[in-house]
């Protein structure tokens, strides 16, 4: 049987109330010795004294006493970006049979509001687990998936699955297009978000899926179709048309980090008008997120910054288009009959998801919630 302790808050309310130590065991009829031995949880009351206690301060015995069972551990893998060190507050899943450590730091801890915690987390040196002393019972992060992705739309979608199933939990965790792969590769999530275009195959994301993924067999099922471009300050002060007017002097832009669909699309732009990298200011001014892009220009740290036609709505930017980039979620096979997954990906045909993408701007859901490739094991993956 777990042990139980008898917590209180008598300090806090006899605090609250402005009375000293002494006050209360006046009003009480105990030793100020006595309060002192119960607030530092030296000293159990009996009935009688609990109750006085809660007559003195006005309040009901529950609100100054309650027990707290010792919280149960299990031991779970970390992700990769889990540091080292003890009481790391994280997120807890169960990701291909195993439970996975999450950091709930940085970006990771918040929504627009901070994220509770599951527990909290010792992963020691030269150790390949992590032990976490749980807040809550583990039957209740039974349903919880993790979806790692840039895409602001990926918040909506969460958030509008979470209102129709208020059982399903989704954790969002920031990452770029490959690392949200490598992420999924290393099974530290369920889905991961990416827009990637390979020029050699025209072909969006299933080439990188099929690189990363190699020997596991995975589905694509499309968000959307965005727009990206640039985003520049509104009323274009600079003029700027193409990119190559990144080049001319004056202009400033802020770029994306290694692996994210924005820099490879400029990268890719600035190729085919033969322009080098180094010509443009500010290509190595680098920040990690569409928001952080969007940010930038709206206050004048950079004159433009590749980002979607959604974001530049926002933030009240003027916009460039340069491509029609095409958003999936990449799942393996085998997540698929994990019932918390189901619910999610179930959603995404469902009007309030649609009508939310939509009022986004720069979004075409035509294809959203449709399988667009499957990437077999082995293979050189097939279109369904």
């Amino acid at each position: 049987m777990k042990q139980e302790v008898l917590r209180n808050n008598l300090k806090q309310i006899r605090t609250r109330l402005g009375m000293s130590q002494q006050d209360l065991a006046n009003l009480a009829g105990v030793t100020r010795q006595t309060i002192s031995g119960v607030e530092s949880g030296q000293y159990a009351p009996s009935t009688t004294i609990s109750l006085r206690l809660a007559k003195a301060l006005g309040c009901h015995i529950e609100d100054l006493f309650w027990l707290e069972e010792d919280l149960p551990e299990i031991t779970a893998i970390p992700a990769k970006n889990l540091p080292v060190g003890q009481g790391l507050r994280v997120l807890l899943a169960r990701v291909g049979g195993q439970w996975v450590a999450h950091p709930l730091i940085g970006k990771d801890a918040f929504r627009s509001e901070m994220i509770p915690s599951d527990g909290e987390g010792n992963r020691l040196p030269h150790t390949d687990t992590v032990l976490v002393k749980l807040l809550d019972e583990p039957q209740k992060l039974l349903n919880t998936v993790v979806l790692a992705g840039c895409s602001p739309a990926l918040s909506l979608w969460a958030r509008a699955a979470e209102r129709w199933h208020p059982e399903l939990r989704v954790h969002l965790t920031f990452a770029n297009s490959m690392a949200a792969l490598e992420r999924l590769c290393r099974g530290e999530v369920h889905i991961a978000g990416m827009h990637l275009y390979c020029s050699k195959n025209q072909e969006h994301n299933t080439p990188f899926v099929r690189r990363i993924l190699k020997n596991q067999t995975a589905v694509l099922i499309n968000l959307g179709i965005w727009e990206e471009g640039l985003l520049v300050q509104p009323g274009n002060p600079k003029n700027l048309k193409t990119v190559a007017d990144l080049a001319q002097p004056g202009v400033t832009i802020v770029n994306r980090d290694q692996g994210s669909g924005s820099r490879e699309l400029l990268e890719r732009k600035l190729q085919e008008e033969k322009i080098s990298f180094t010509a443009v200011q500010g290509f190595d001014q680098v920040v990690s997120g569409h928001q952080d892009v969007a940010l930038a220009v709206a206050t004048g740290k950079a004159d433009a910054g590749v980002s979607s036609a959604s974001l530049a709505t926002a933030f009240g930017l003027d916009f460039i288009p340069l491509h029609q980039s095409r958003y999936d979620l990449v799942i393996l096979k085998q997540y698929l009959e994990e019932a918390p997954v189901q619910r999610l990906l179930g959603t995404l045909g469902h009007r309030q998801v649609i009508s939310q993408l939509q009022a986004l701007g720069g979004y075409d859901t035509s294809l959203t919630g449709e399988v667009v490739a499957t990437v077999e094991a082995g293979s050189n993956g097939k279109y369904n």
